[in-house]
């Protein structure tokens, strides 16, 4: 059986449960973003109405077409302005962190205030997860606009995100006492094919001199993502932080190490480890560990390992996810940004973190084989 959309007029299989027809804007056309077009595109509860870019070149042109699928009929375009008038429901907010890229560091928190205030919802996988702990130089124009516009707020990911910061709360479920949460993330890209994210984002294969320049402001961005990330998991456990520290170092390779993005030449970054956690009077509560390498041969002495989650208490607790866990991590990026639309429409007003969402899961993603 089929149920008909009032909204968009398309057929929803009866399985979905929730609201259809809901018109959604993707802002950004990157690796995450265009798979997020195809995606919504694709989802019977959801229908495209808008596409934000800022290459000029992509102005104009299909999104389904920058997307590599059929046309939709959607047009790219770089003005705001029009993106309001469209009356959309939400904004899937994904393009370059503005906090890293471009002239105005401020610029997607001044988005986000104008898209809210408009009466559109935001969802977004640059950061702000857990705003809370910039005070109210971030808190406030974002309640105020969400308020203004009756919207709600919402920031996501894989990592930080669904990882390191739900999946640590949804095992705490099953303990008596917890005394300390380590979350780690090893990864190798020596297999990644994207010169544009390793080289020009992650600043890999850059001389020493230049990283410590160029990588000022990706620090400061993952350092605020992070902190956000510990924060959020020991005030879902209750426990009052008060500090943060924050580790950093790179290691520089000797010889040229190839990979699928290019050759790592010698006297260049080629490995990359951050430390963060959050602490109640010196002590550690939650910890996050990021170790990046470009090669199996890089920063030998540095941990090794998969993706992991450790619970000292009672009972203990450890995870481990290998590296073939998740074949498309920036996918589920998407992914889990696309599905927290229908629990931020449904969930009122204001900033909402994972705190106070129920659980996301894919409610109309659903295929079947």
């Amino acid at each position: 059986p089929l149920l008909r959309s009032s909204a968009s007029g398309r057929m929803v299989p009866a399985r979905y449960v929730g609201p259809v027809g809901i018109r959604v804007v993707q802002w950004g056309s990157g690796n995450v973003g265009r798979m997020a077009i195809a995606n919504v595109a694709a989802r019977p509860d959801m229908e495209l109405v808008g596409l934000v870019v800022t290459n000029p070149d992509k102005v104009g042109r299909d999104a389904g077409e920058i997307a590599g699928i059929d046309p939709l009929g959607v047009r790219a375009t770089d003005d705001l302005d029009e993106i309001l008038a469209l009356d959309a429901d939400a904004v899937l907010h994904m393009p370059l962190p503005s906090l890293v890229y471009g002239d105005d560091p401020g610029a997607d928190l001044a988005n986000f205030a104008r898209i809210l205030s408009s009466g559109a919802h935001v969802v977004t996988t640059v950061g702000y997860m857990y705003p809370q702990v910039y005070g109210d130089e971030v808190m406030g124009p974002l309640t105020e606009a969400c308020t203004q516009g009756g919207t709600a707020f919402h920031g996501t990911g894989a990592n930080p995100g669904w990882f390191g910061d739900l999946l640590p709360l949804l095992m705490t479920g099953l303990s008596l006492r917890v005394e300390r949460v380590d979350v780690q993330e090893i990864s190798c890209f020596v297999h990644y094919p994207s010169p544009e994210i390793m080289f020009d984002m992650m600043n890999f294969g850059t001389a020493p001199e230049v990283f410590e320049q160029v990588s000022v402001r990706q620090r400061g961005w993952l350092d605020g993502l992070f902190t956000e990330a510990v924060h959020m998991v020991a005030h879902g456990l209750g426990v009052p932080t008060d500090d943060t520290t924050s580790e950093f170092e790179y290691w520089v390779t000797d010889t040229d190490l190839p990979t699928a993005a290019g050759t790592v030449a010698a006297g260049t970054v080629a490995g990359q480890r951050f430390r963060w956690a959050a602490t109640l009077a010196g002590r550690e509560v939650v910890s996050q560990e990021t170790v990046w390498r470009m090669h199996d041969d890089a920063a030998p002495d540095w941990p090794r390992g998969d993706w992991s989650i450790a619970i000292d208490g009672d009972p203990r607790m450890r995870i481990s996810l290998d590296h073939g866990w998740n074949r498309n991590v920036l996918g589920s990026t998407g992914a889990h940004a696309i599905n927290a639309i229908p629990y931020v429409m449904e969930a009122g007003p204001g900033v909402k973190t994972f705190l106070d969402l129920p659980m996301i899961a894919g409610r109309g993603a659903y295929v079947g084989r």
